[in-house]
């Protein structure tokens, strides 16, 4: 009861809050809005519409509430964590997952803040609000992943193609509908871009903004250099197949020999809290000395963030990139 007690008052605070904020923001915005509009139409200045203000023109918003949208603006955060989405193919909006992040520190917080001291508190409230961004660099990891798998199988593809006479364009479009989803979106959206107009450079820094990879930037720079200098790019696209499967097996023979350090730190970060738990069950009355004594509850957090702290720091160190 007193946790769904706790959830109401906060949900409550939290519409009351939304609604005034965006009342108030909604009404500086139409002042403002007038007091332009009244000095342009002093000045007898005529406002032309420019491109973007164009209909044919597709403007992304950040969020669907204007006054979050304009304070997202703002910052910088925003548009790296829409470019983490796009990486991860998420079709969630910035000011969805931002709303979120803050609901759910919130809750955390309030939750926390009367078994945990303060500190404590706002340390377990900004990680659970750092837990959608980390989901998002999971999926965006996993997917690039996939990605690497599947890329030199279409990278052979495409060289059978181009063998074959296809031009560029083509034989990437009988790639796309050949291969792994992961993959054959990416390549036939990269041609839908150069067929429409967009031209080959353009649509392939899409691509390489889309996937920061260096498979990625070494197949844009072989499409480039063919286009500029000419030469076998299906021979070209063979030997980066071949080059990116033996990187692949170096990393898988990487990954195994690094997986023991990342169990260790699993054991080394588990085992003191299995401990502890088991002498609360076996002994009780000597653990609750420690949760007693006055500075107790700061010490059992401290304790607890440095062995998080110490598995995040082992799994850096034992984090090798190829």
């Amino acid at each position: 009861m007193f946790i769904v007690s706790v959830l109401a008052f906060f949900v409550v605070i939290f519409l009351l809050a939304t609604i005034t904020v965006a009342i108030a923001w909604m009404t500086f915005l139409k002042r403002q809005a007038e007091g332009v509009e009244t000095s342009a139409h002093a000045e007898g200045e005529v406002e032309t519409p420019s491109e973007e203000d164009s209909p044919l023109f597709r403007t992304e918003r950040l969020s669907s509430l204007n006054f979050w949208d304009s304070l997202l603006a703002r910052f910088d955060f925003a548009g790296i964590l829409k470019t983490r989405l796009t990486q991860a193919d998420l079709d969630w909006s910035v000011g969805r997952v931002t709303l979120a992040m803050l609901l759910s520190a919130t809750v955390a917080f309030l939750l926390f803040r009367k078994i945990l001291p303060g500190w404590a508190a706002l340390l377990v409230a900004a990680g659970v609000g750092m837990a959608p961004y980390a989901y998002i660099l999971r999926v965006r990891r996993k997917r690039f992943d996939r990605f690497r798998e599947g890329f030199p199988d279409v990278l052979d593809s495409l060289a059978r193609a181009l063998r074959a006479g296809y031009p560029l364009a083509t034989a990437m479009e009988s790639v796309a509908a050949e291969t792994t989803p992961v993959v054959a979106v990416e390549i036939r959206r990269t041609a839908a871009e150069a067929n429409l107009g967009m031209g080959w450079p353009r649509a392939l820094e899409n691509l390489g903004r889309r996937l920061p990879l260096l498979e990625v930037n070494l197949f844009s720079a072989a499409v480039q250099m063919h286009s500029r200098t000419g030469g076998k790019l299906s021979e070209v696209m063979a030997q980066l197949a071949e080059n990116m499967r033996e990187s692949l097996s170096l990393r898988g023979e990487v990954r195994a020999l690094a997986a023991h350090g990342k169990l260790t730190g699993a054991i080394l970060t588990i085992l003191p809290i299995g401990i502890a738990l088991m002498m609360m069950y076996v002994s009780p009355d000597y653990m609750m000395v420690l949760w007693n004594y006055p500075l107790g509850k700061d010490l059992i957090a401290a304790a607890v963030g440095c062995l998080i702290l110490a598995h995040f720091v082992i799994r850096r160190i034992v984090d090798i990139e190829i």
